[in-house]
């Protein structure tokens, strides 16, 4: 096993940097590594990754595994079809392609043509497609692009029939889709930052405009500001008739307001307000006539789905009551509605008519996650897919007619499936909270405290962990180990009431629930301390460093990727002062009180062995800003006083994940699978 002693960390320099909380002094000796622009900085990424780079090198089957990664990666990856105007459009990679392709055909079994490559934006496969969105008569398209990872996009227009760019582009698009109405669209951007943006509170004052076809984006016209305050985000939605224009304004990531645009009222002349205040989470999911379909949890944690009169808000009729389990979502095709529930973590699927009438429930294969139920109001047929742990993604073509489903495409990958299984067991945390877990592995294993087992967790943010396939992860199961992702408060698991249970001064119960997790584990002999890794990212990130400072002796392996580990800063960057609704803000006397006391960087202490551990991030991230990975790193590295190494892991020309290449998904991969299995014990297979 690799000596902690054995290892020569770059040495990270303190400087003399406190802050004053409330009375309270913080020391901040890493503060320098903020900047991730400075030559210093960008000396000490290069130095750290040269001594992470050293140590995977040494791992004798390193190589082995990438090379059986890249065997399992290897299949086509083919995403459900849509149609638009005369074609049907699918995504597909043929395998280790860098970034999926758009094609189209003009029939279900024509022959396909390529429609937009985003491997050719960039050699090294860094510039990744984003948002597409059709006009109505599917004669253009938008499409966006990321370069590197990160949150800023740009758009270009598209004329279908040809495939020729027009001359419009439009540039500092972030958080933003785009809605078509007539002749052009509405898009949400910022202004154009400087270049110490990302050191400071640069995203503020997003706006809502409208571009013409065939103008450049100066002459674009402002829909939507709000001068008063430059921390709420907004954006905009059209009805499929393109009558209403739906405006929603976020304070941060939890709770909105509507506001609501009658484009067919020469009267209205700017928007209207729908929904007050952000106590709430309303979404408009189409119009019926001069009514409007909204999805809401006001006075039901669960969700239901209400038929509201604008012009008279107060007016309303439930249309879809709420149910035990939570309602996840609601997608329109061919005049119906599809509202997806989840039942401990699992999909459920029922259609509905406008008016609230149960058509049906859909049958699904099994316990699992179905997504793409939605279409056209003329759509006669849709196609949804159909995923598990140990199951990759069908396609299903769906007849909205008679409610059947019928296989479309499987997707084929180099293991036998049958080999494999799921099951969901239950534990009660702490203070009593029945919690889920879902154990994937080979089949066969036994339960004598040995198995090598991979926890996962996320816990915030109202999102859900559902299963999901992951040839990653059937790698480490091939190996012999256990995936288990446990559903923790602070997702939407279980609705509202699950979401606030893990937010704000609650926050430590998902810290309690993972760590009770790992405790149910190695009680109930499926493993034991010194076989057991915890992994997550961004905000799973977090979860990572905390419980890994407050349980170092439960945990062999720590793997926090792109976290949030500074809780007193992380408002202080970029679009971080959107997570205050989350987590609270050290700004607040009794906020600060507990996030101090959970917050990763904070709660290392010198001379205590902490689990063996890879932290990974990317230069590139603009939303969780690599300084927060940097100086828990730094931090760690010198606070650590037994055996186990203490690495970090930093991706170049890559960001906060979304859109990066196979070939880097492959490479961090090996990486940390290979980290993982050398500190567990294991062997490759």
């Amino acid at each position: 096993m690799a000596q902690q002693s054995g290892i020569n960390y770059p040495a990270t320099k303190k400087t003399d940097v406190t802050d004053n909380y409330h009375g309270t002094s913080v020391a901040d000796p890493y503060r320098w590594l903020e900047d991730d622009n400075s030559p210093e900085t960008k000396e000490w990424v290069k130095a750290q990754n040269a001594v992470t780079s050293a140590y995977l090198d040494k791992i004798p089957f390193h190589g082995a595994v990438r090379k059986r990664l890249e065997e399992l990666w290897n299949y086509p990856k083919i995403g459900a079809p849509f149609k638009k105007g005369e074609y049907y459009y699918f995504f597909k990679n043929d395998g280790l392609q860098n970034q999926a392709v758009l094609y189209r055909q003009r029939t279900l079994n024509g022959t396909p043509e390529v429609f937009i490559d985003p491997n050719k934006f960039s050699a090294a496969g860094t510039v990744a497609l984003g948002n597409i969105s059709f006009s109505k008569d599917a004669k253009y398209l938008t499409y966006q692009i990321a370069k590197a990872g990160s949150d800023w996009q740009q758009a270009f227009v598209m004329d279908v029939a040809t495939k020729a760019l027009l001359k419009d582009s439009i540039d500092w698009i972030k958080f933003s889709g785009i809605s078509w109405r007539k002749d052009g669209f509405y898009y949400s951007r910022y202004d154009k930052p400087t270049e110490e943006g990302r050191l400071s509170k640069k995203n503020e004052f997003h706006k809502v405009y409208y571009h013409k076809l065939g103008t450049t984006q100066d002459q674009d016209v402002l829909i939507f500001e709000d001068k008063d305050h430059p921390l709420r985000n907004a954006g905009v939605q059209v009805t499929e008739d393109e009558r209403f224009l739906i405006l929603h304004q976020t304070e941060g990531t939890s709770g909105r307001q509507l506001f609501y645009w009658d484009l067919e009222d020469p009267s209205q002349k700017a928007f209207n307000l729908l929904v007050k205040g952000f106590e709430y989470e309303p979404d408009v999911i189409d119009n019926n006539g001069d009514k409007l379909l909204l999805k809401t949890n006001e006075g039901a944690p669960n969700y239901k789905v209400e038929l509201v009169d604008p012009k008279n808000p107060s007016s309303r009729k439930v249309i879809i009551p709420e149910q035990k389990e939570v309602l996840q979502s609601v997608g329109t095709a061919g005049k119906r509605l599809f509202a997806s529930y989840l039942k401990d973590a699992a999909s459920r699927v029922a259609q509905y008519t406008y008016d609230g009438k149960l058509d049906r429930q859909i049958d699904l294969p099994g316990i699992g996650t179905a997504g793409g139920f939605g279409g056209e109001d003329t759509d006669k047929e849709f196609f949804y897919t159909y995923t598990s742990f140990v199951s990759p993604a069908t396609i299903y073509k769906y007849d909205i007619a008679s409610g059947k489903s019928t296989l479309f495409a499987r997707t084929e990958v180099k293991f036998r499936q049958e080999d494999y299984e799921t099951k969901q067991v239950f534990f009660n945390s702490k203070d009593g909270t029945r919690v889920p877990i879902f154990l994937s592995y080979k089949k066969g294993i036994k339960k004598d405290g040995t198995n090598p087992v991979l926890l996962y967790g996320y816990g915030g943010f109202n999102i859900p962990m559902t299963p999901a396939f992951s040839v990653s992860n059937l790698f480490f199961m091939e190996q012999g180990g256990i995936y288990a992702v446990v559903c923790l408060r602070g997702g939407s698991e279980y609705g509202e009431a699950w979401h606030k249970a893990g937010m704000m001064d609650r926050k430590q119960n998902v810290f309690d629930d993972f760590i009770g997790a790992a405790e149910f584990l190695v009680k109930d002999k499926y493993t034991s301390p010194s076989k057991l890794a915890i992994r997550g990212g961004s905000n799973g990130g977090l979860l990572v460093g905390a419980c890994m400072t407050q349980r170092p002796d439960l945990f062999k392996v720590a793997l926090p990727a792109v976290g949030v580990m500074d809780m007193l800063r992380f408002q202080n960057f970029t679009i971080g002062w959107a997570w205050v609704t989350e987590y609270g803000s050290s700004v607040k006397p009794e906020q600060f009180n507990y996030l101090v006391k959970y917050s990763p960087l904070h709660n290392l202490k010198a001379g205590t062995q902490y689990p063996a551990t890879l932290v990974t991030t990317a230069d590139h991230d603009d939303r969780v800003v690599p300084a927060h990975s940097f100086k828990f790193a730094a931090t760690l590295q010198a606070a650590n006083a037994g055996t186990n190494p203490t690495l970090i892991r930093i991706e170049t020309q890559a960001g906060h994940g979304a859109g990066k290449p196979t070939s880097k998904l492959i490479e961090e991969a090996a990486d940390v699978w290979s980290f993982t299995m050398y500190n567990l014990g294991m062997s490759f297979k």
